[in-house]
């Protein structure tokens, strides 16, 4: 089905960070869009103020009545719904057309210029850095994002004018082979999603294939000490990055006084005093990656500049909720260890000699299992660790898994506890310390803000 002949969209998992960007998309065109999902929240709320129809259990009967015309509705599916779903099933059995999210960007790079991030982690932050440079500047672009930007207070960035689109490219389920990349960065490649891809050698082996799926012309740019083979056709541009060295890297470093001011270099021409807007260590390798996104599409060095001081950041991206200088509470997505490693490092540096508890809520059964001692490992940077019951999103319970196996891996210094989810903002209500960080990709973002009335109180 070709996009321009659309003139109704239905999701099964409308509400999910990915699907809900281009339910937006569809909206801002004026198609109808309608959609289930499992339960109401704030942004399946706000997707409905903005024009569709939603409704949270199976039924075949609140499906609305432009969406069952298979000659002009397209159904889009997240990878996380059943193949037993009803509603799934009624538009299988009718022959609808049926795609995933990712074939629908992966039209989307073929229509644009594809600008897609790709990688472990690090994904949504450099690709929402990327999407607001870009956007800032006479260039433009139109971007899906994998989370909330703080500076648009949404997911999705539409442009009547530029040719460009952002996209984060998700390895999940193998979903970026659908698209064809312009441009791209990988950030990171540290083995995850081992129930998709069961070995560390063919979870590289994807990414390398993703590296194949680049245009002709166009650009990859990987960072520095990646495992990965790039494996791109004839006329693709390679460059590196890093901190520290590559192509693209930063020079002259400060970090003081709340805030991370740094010199792009590049090989399109270096930037003087960059200044991050979300002042954090990682956000120096970001930052450097959006970059030199935005200089390939032609953003000049001022919009750069101000754009990267002006960033606001992301939700639940080394996100603050209460920041002040001898104490901070603030929330992260991050759920791989090396996210984790990355995130209470950053925070080391930025309140040294303070006392650090962490609240951690696994995200699956099988990344426990897969990692429980690299959790545990990285975990023991913080002072004081406090773990929840694993979230096992679209998982059934392994036997012998659970929240215990990083507990017991915890180093000897760590303060540790075991904590019931319901029992968190009592427990933290009765506990000493600086900083506070709920970690996870769970619900325990649920928590932040009743978390965060207490604090201030306190």
């Amino acid at each position: 089905m070709e996009l321009n002949n659309i003139k109704a969209v239905y999701f099964i998992g409308i509400g999910g960070i990915g699907m809900s960007a281009i339910a937006r998309y569809f909206l801002k065109k004026g198609i109808t869009v309608g959609g289930y999902d499992r339960t109401p929240t704030e942004l399946t709320e706000k997707l409905a103020e903005e024009g569709a129809t939603i409704h949270y259990e199976e039924n075949l009967a609140l499906i609305p009545e432009a969406c069952k015309d298979k000659t002009s509705c397209l159904v889009i599916y997240t990878p996380a719904i059943p193949s037993t779903h009803q509603e799934l099933k009624f538009f299988k059995e009718n022959q609808f057309e049926i795609q995933k999210r990712a074939q629908v960007l992966g039209t989307l790079t073929r229509k644009h210029k594809g600008i897609c991030v790709a990688g472990t982690h690090g994904k949504t932050t450099t690709s929402s850095m990327t999407a607001h440079i870009l956007h800032q500047s006479h260039v433009d672009c139109n971007a899906f994002l994998g989370g909330i930007t703080k500076n648009y207070g949404t997911n999705y960035i539409l442009s009547e004018n530029s040719d460009f689109v952002v996209i984060e490219a998700d390895e999940f389920d193998r979903s970026f082979h659908w698209l064809t990349p312009y441009a791209s960065v990988i950030t990171a490649t540290d083995a995850d999603h081992l129930d998709i891809y069961g070995t560390k050698e063919a979870y590289l082996e994807s990414f390398e294939k993703y590296s194949n799926l680049i245009q002709p012309g166009g650009y990859l740019i990987l960072h520095e000490g990646l495992e990965m083979n790039a494996c791109v056709q004839e006329g693709v541009t390679v460059y590196t990055y890093s901190r520290d060295k590559g192509d693209f890297y930063a020079q002259n470093i400060r970090i003081g006084n709340g805030t991370i001011i740094f010199d792009f270099v590049s090989p399109f021409g270096n930037i003087q005093d960059i200044e991050l807007g979300v002042p954090v260590s990682i956000n120096i390798d970001n930052g450097i990656a959006a970059m030199a996104l935005a200089q390939i599409c032609g953003a000049t060095a001022e919009e750069i500049k101000q754009a990267m001081r002006s960033f606001q950041g992301v939700d639940r991206r080394f996100d603050f909720k209460i920041r002040k200088p001898d104490f901070a509470f603030l929330t992260d997505y991050a759920h791989h260890p090396e996210e984790i490693r990355q995130s209470l490092t950053s925070i080391r540096s930025l309140y040294a000699g303070k006392k650090i508890t962490v609240a951690f809520q696994p995200h699956l059964y099988s990344r426990t299992r897969d990692f429980y001692q690299d959790f545990a490992q990285s975990l023991s940077i913080a002072d004081d660790v406090i773990l929840l019951d694993i979230y096992p999103a679209r998982e059934a319970p392994i036997p012998g898994v659970s929240s215990k196996l990083i507990y017991d891996n915890l180093a000897p210094q760590v303060t540790k506890r075991m904590c019931q989810k319901e029992e968190l903002v009592e427990m933290i209500q009765n506990s000493d310390f600086d900083v506070l960080v709920l970690l996870g990709a769970g619900d325990i973002e649920n928590y932040a803000s009743q978390i965060a009335q207490i604090l201030k109180d306190k």
